[in-house]
């Protein structure tokens, strides 16, 4: 024995997919709609559309919005329709929902268009730990898109990895 340190996961041929990689970039912002409402929870057509229509719709420029109610109200479908025809020419994309719902939309877009076609016949590690909010959608979809083409899936790091797949 040489005594020499051989770093195994530096040698295999493993492939780690990142999601921190192709995270979009941008602020995002959630917009309550109940802010609007009389009461917050009664929407009054021309109260409501004038507030939009007087809004700074440009404090939005190029961020991410999901627009939401925080309070009980019954919101009807042309209100959201409404404010997301004004966010359009700021917005870099608009939902409604939460914050974690606008990320599992732009993340199921994001991953409809990617290419994955370099980890063909390849070990594919999943990386679990992120600094930023991936949604659990997001690696539910990469699997789904790797499981056809890749050797394996596994989920975590390299040093500590769950197998999850592993073709025959």
């Amino acid at each position: 024995m040489s005594g020499e340190i051989i770093n195994r996961v530096a040698n295999s041929k493993l492939v780690t997919f990142d999601f921190e990689e192709i995270y979009p970039k941008g602020e995002r912002v959630s917009f309550d709609i109940s802010q609007w409402l009389m009461e917050g929870i009664v929407l009054r057509e021309s109260e409501f559309r004038e507030k939009a229509k007087e809004h700074d719709w440009s404090q939005y420029q190029d961020k991410y919005v999901a627009l939401f109610c925080s309070s009980d109200a019954i919101i009807p479908g042309w209100a959201y329709i409404l404010l997301s025809l004004h966010l359009a020419p700021y917005a870099k994309k608009i939902a409604v929902g939460s914050l974690e719902e606008l990320e599992s939309i732009l993340f199921a877009e994001l991953l409809q268009d990617l290419d994955v076609s370099e980890f063909t016949d390849k070990a594919v590690i999943i990386k679990g730990c992120a600094h930023k909010p991936i949604p659990q959608n997001a690696y539910v979809l990469l699997a789904q898109k790797l499981q056809p083409i890749a050797k394996s899936i596994m989920y975590g790091e390299a040093c500590s990895s769950v197998p999850l797949f592993k073709r025959k």
